[in-house]
């Protein structure tokens, strides 16, 4: 668990009066100390990782001596300065506490910090780290070094124009942005000098310019994060105008503008999602969020075949149905916040802006863009949350999240390739996965799963779709499209936090996956599944729901009379997945043998005791 740091001196300094340092301007000091706080402590902490990982090669416990001396620090230093509620109110937060300002700022110096180490690492585990060799280890420790450089300094820089705005009304942006820009070409030099034997991208899927971009989308994001108001600095992060939020209990559509958030539909069409934010008086924090099936094409036949409608996402209206249904008596997340991500890009999710283009020889042209469209739906919402939830005395903070990330079919696909997303870079830590019909089977031919993402990982389009930057740190080879793949290493990342898992939900017969994972028939793809779950089952952070329905049946949460009567174990699964966030240390795996031995010749008994 996170340990979060609070001196009893917060609590005490509510009730007194302002220092005399404090009363000539007491929320500017306030707001400056946020700041740069923030900074300090995010600097230290990343110095402090670092150390860990030189030493001992994992991740420092979340109890460690330095890490709790500096999250004190900072909090004595945010207490002294802003003194009261009052105080952080005049400062331009509407609704925030002392003790709430606090607790924001130290959730997000564990936050940034943990996120740019796992971006650096492969992962909080350090995966990457673990598996490189003497130059390899020196590289990667050089992206956490001089990436932490750029990122402290970067806020700090921003912070300070912030607060120079504030107290005289003329910070100049363009020196601002200046100063950012020599920072990155800095810390860009340092790493490419560092790592000219082992390119980073061989290490952690990004080269050297990817690194520093996002983590500039971080530096912006801790100074949001401090100021209630950022300007004069127009940041990408954080509450804004371009950001509305939406009304409470009904769905909005989102069309993002490519020009903005670099999103793209298949077709060249805007990409557009669906938000229904919890009715009032039910937590926003809480989310449930589908990413749409719909197929994949590989080729240019495929392609050339699909219906246009799959290249498009202005069409889309959201999915009402099982575990996304609005009716408490269908669904227990029916007033959670919900997220519909329609699929238009025909790349399970994971394009990075690649396109498709035959149209030399008179074929299609596709955008590859769904892993783009993934994160910047995310980010959105993010912000959408983060306004919502500011209006509250406990403000937003990543660790208030609480969400299942899932979908359907392609969707489940998407799932498995962009969980790592959520809780590595918006660090929403309490957050469970759940593929539906995806066990991401590889028949063992070269027509396959395996085979067919070393074509789709290169930005070498037509078949490639730029997809190797966005994959986890810790699994980016061809292989790692594969379910058993993908599970084993996940699992040292999983269940820092008791909701880290993947929930799996497939029938075990599903014509749609035996074709489109290329098996014969489907007793082979059976059996391959029931030999899959047996060398997966009991790993860190899995857990399957697979029921046996003979009739082939493909997507079972969206299928209401399935997610609230169909029993596996005794179980139905909408009390599976609710109790997997209730209780996601004692979630049991749900998987019956049927009568498929009988019913479909060539299938075989599980090969181990399903009980």
């Amino acid at each position: 668990m996170r340990t979060i740091v609070l001196r009893a001196a917060v609590a005490a300094a509510m009730l007194a009066p302002f220092t005399a340092a404090a009363a000539a301007d007491p929320a500017l000091l306030c707001e400056k100390a946020a700041g740069l706080s923030l900074v300090k402590c995010v600097k230290k902490l990343t110095g402090i990782q670092r150390s860990c990982f030189n030493k001992d090669g994992a991740i420092c416990d979340a109890a460690d001596a330095d890490i709790v001396k500096a999250l004190g620090k900072l909090a004595d230093k945010v207490t002294d300065k802003c003194g009261n509620d009052a105080t952080v109110q005049a400062s331009g937060y509407p609704s925030l506490t002392l003790i709430a300002l606090v607790d924001r700022l130290q959730a997000a110096c564990i936050a940034e910090t943990e996120s740019i180490v796992a971006r650096s690492y492969g992962g909080p585990h350090g995966a990457a780290f673990a598996g490189a060799d003497d130059d390899g280890k020196g590289c990667i420790d050089s992206l956490l070094k001089n990436g932490s450089k750029f990122l402290t300094g970067s806020a700090k820089s921003q912070t300070k124009c912030v607060i120079k705005e504030r107290k005289s009304g003329n910070c100049d942006t363009v020196k601002t942005a200046e100063k950012v820009a020599l920072l990155q070409t800095k810390a860009l030099d340092k790493i490419n000098a560092d790592c000219a034997a082992t390119p980073p991208v061989t290490l952690v899927t990004l080269n050297a310019g990817e690194f520093l971009s996002r983590t500039a989308a971080q530096s912006r994001c801790m100074t949001a994060m401090a100021h209630p108001d950022v300007s004069p600095l127009d940041l990408d992060c954080g509450p804004r105008a371009g950001v509305p939020v939406p009304a409470r209990g009904s769905f909005t559509q989102v069309v993002l503008d490519e020009a903005t958030w670099g999103t793209r539909c298949g077709d060249g069409s805007s990409y557009a999602f669906q938000i229904r934010l919890a009715p009032i008086g039910h937590p926003v924090e809480n989310v449930v969020l589908q990413m749409q099936g719909g197929g994949v094409c590989i080729f240019e036949a495929d392609c050339e075949s699909a219906n246009p409608d799959l290249f498009e996402a202005l069409s889309d209206g959201p999915e009402t149905d099982g575990i996304m249904s609005n009716d408490p008596l269908v669904s227990p997340f029916a007033n959670w916040t919900k997220v519909y991500l329609p699929y238009c890009t025909q790349d399970v999710f994971i394009g990075g802006g690649a396109t498709s283009n035959w149209s030399g020889t008179g074929g299609p042209i596709v955008h590859r863009f769904g892993s783009v469209n993934t994160r910047a739906a995310l980010r959105y919402l993010r912000d959408v949350l983060w306004a919502a939830l500011d209006e509250e005395s406990e403000g937003y903070r990543a660790n208030r999240i609480k969400m299942l990330f899932g979908g359907t079919s392609a969707g489940a696909f998407g799932t498995l390739y962009n969980y790592h997303y959520v809780l590595d870079d918006l660090q929403w830590i309490h957050a469970s996965a759940w593929p539906d019909a995806a066990l991401a089977l590889d028949n063992g031919n070269p027509l396959g799963i395996a085979n067919l993402a070393l074509l789709v990982i290169p930005n070498s389009p037509p078949l490639g779709w730029a997809a190797g930057p966005f994959l986890p740190p810790y699994c980016f080879a061809g292989n790692c499209a594969v379910g058993e793949i993908v599970y084993a290493a996940s699992a040292p990342r999983l269940k820092r936090e008791p909701e880290q898992q993947f929930l799996v939900l497939s029938n075990q017969v599903d014509s749609t996956q035996v074709s489109t994972t290329f098996f014969p028939n489907a007793a082979a793809w059976i059996n391959e599944a029931r030999d899959s779950y047996c060398d997966t089952a009991g790993t860190n952070g899995l857990h399957y729901f697979l029921p046996a329905i003979t009739a082939s049946t493909h997507v079972v949460a969206t299928r209401e009379t399935l997610y609230t009567t169909k029993a596996v174990d005794g179980i139905i699964m909408r009390d599976w997945l609710a109790n997997a966030m209730t209780d996601p240390d004692n979630v049991p795996d749900a998987v019956e043998e049927g009568t498929l031995t009988v019913d479909i010749p060539g299938v075989n008994a599980f090969p181990c005791t399903i009980d």
